[in-house]
């Protein structure tokens, strides 16, 4: 791990940080009441804690870890890359660019706490059907629970800006899926699809910001299984289908990036 202490139960709860919200967006203010789930470094839930507790660098500094996934949705026709701008409102890494969804399985919601062999396999795809209908208006019928192709699990530390950052243990899913887009403007200011190509191109562009989850998956991950997905169609005029790389990864562990 990093030069973090590591957090490991309840106790250390009581001496965690907090930090005054008033300055910023009242809905986005609202939602770091929600309560991520806490992991240690091998995935294992010990406790929950709010949003705002586990984003503040002060307590990643003393190890605290919480569980998240980041989405990735398909086009099944051409293989098209779904990206969301993240909004101005965002309290950590606003209006920068990163993959279709990134969020978090709650503690508020008893179907996000189902673990299952690969722990929380089952629940951060609940959670990733959840938030996509929150942030994009995507309906849940458009993306169904089974469909969602699990890959493997990332350990990673970020600083955003100031006193906020992200300290997780990242499930990563993709989805093949036609959607509805209806962008909740609260968390999203822009999005669009792109090509393996496009997404390299804005890479290169100085321009443009990337959420450091993002720029570690596209680095290690991302490309390479793109091109399976691509491979992996059956025919030239079939759709592209996310659970064809199923075993393409081991999944059982997690990948350290800190």
């Amino acid at each position: 791990m990093s030069s973090a202490a590591t957090a490991t139960g309840p106790a250390h709860l009581a001496h965690l940080a907090s930090v005054d919200l008033s300055n910023y967006d009242p809905e986005q203010s609202r939602l770091m009441d929600e309560r991520c789930i806490l992991v240690d470094e091998q995935d294992r839930a010990w406790g929950a804690a709010d949003k705002k507790t586990c984003h503040l660098m002060e307590n990643i500094n003393k190890g605290l870890l919480h569980r998240a996934f980041s989405a990735f949705v398909f086009r099944p026709s051409d293989g098209r890359l779904l990206l969301q701008q993240r909004a101005s409102e965002k309290i950590t890494f606003p209006d920068m660019w990163t993959n279709t969804c990134c969020s978090h399985p709650l503690d508020d919601f008893e179907e996000e706490k189902v673990e299952t062999d690969q722990l929380g396999e089952l629940c951060v795809k609940v959670a990733a059907s959840r938030k996509l209908e929150h942030e994009l208006g995507i309906p849940k019928p458009q993306t169904p629970i089974d469909q969602f192709q699990y890959l493997t699990k990332i350990h990673y530390l970020a600083p955003s800006s100031g006193i906020w950052g992200e300290h997780e243990v990242d499930y990563i899913l993709f989805l093949t899926a036609d959607v509805t887009v209806s962008p909740n403007l609260n968390e999203i200011r822009d999005h669009k699809y792109v090509s393996k190509e496009e997404l390299q191109a804005m890479f290169n562009d100085t321009g443009n910001s990337f959420t450091p989850w993002f720029k570690l998956i596209a680095r290690d991950f991302l490309f390479g299984w793109w091109d399976e997905l691509l491979a992996r169609r059956v025919s030239p005029d079939a759709p592209l289908v996310a659970q064809s790389l199923a075993g393409i990864v081991d999944g059982t562990k997690v990948v350290k990036m800190v």
